[in-house]
């Protein structure tokens, strides 16, 4: 049973709360370690991996949008970030193979996000845009595609 001092730091004070179990789980003191929110804490690392892809993807697709529909407006800027944000669901992937099943998913979810940041920040709407993603997941990832 828990004592009720390790579950109320946990409550009060987070980081002193990972610092008194990373020794515990190096000794191998299972009996005391807070097994609850430590199961707690490493599902919800799971779930912050899948955001932040659904995140990245987003801002790219949106700049890849950005691109696509307004040709004349092209920027240095716009292909900064469509580099940055490839070079950074690159690291994401290599680092997490097992979310490249979800990428799919993702993209299906991250699209409307991305339509949302174009109609956000320019004259464009979103009945300019196509209703789902038109790019396949390896143009969105590809270092080389930029859409025409």
């Amino acid at each position: 049973m828990l004592e009720p001092i390790i579950t109320n730091l946990y409550e009060t004070d987070f980081y002193a709360w990972t610092q008194e179990q990373i020794p515990l789980l190096r000794l191998g003191k299972f009996n005391q370690i807070d097994l609850q929110n430590i199961a707690e804490e490493i599902e919800c690392l799971g779930k912050q991996q899948r955001q932040e892809l659904r995140n990245r993807l987003a801002i790219l697709l949106g700049h890849l949008l950005k691109y696509h529909f307004q040709p004349t407006h092209r920027s240095k800027s716009w292909l900064a970030t469509i580099r940055e944000q490839r070079r950074r669901l690159t690291m994401l992937l290599d680092d997490s193979p097992s979310l490249r099943p979800y990428i799919k998913d993702a993209i299906a979810l991250a699209y409307p996000l991305g339509t949302d940041i174009v109609v956000q920040e320019t004259p464009l709407d979103y009945i300019d845009l196509p209703e789902t993603c038109p790019y396949t997941v390896e143009q969105i990832l590809s270092q080389e595609f930029l859409p025409n």
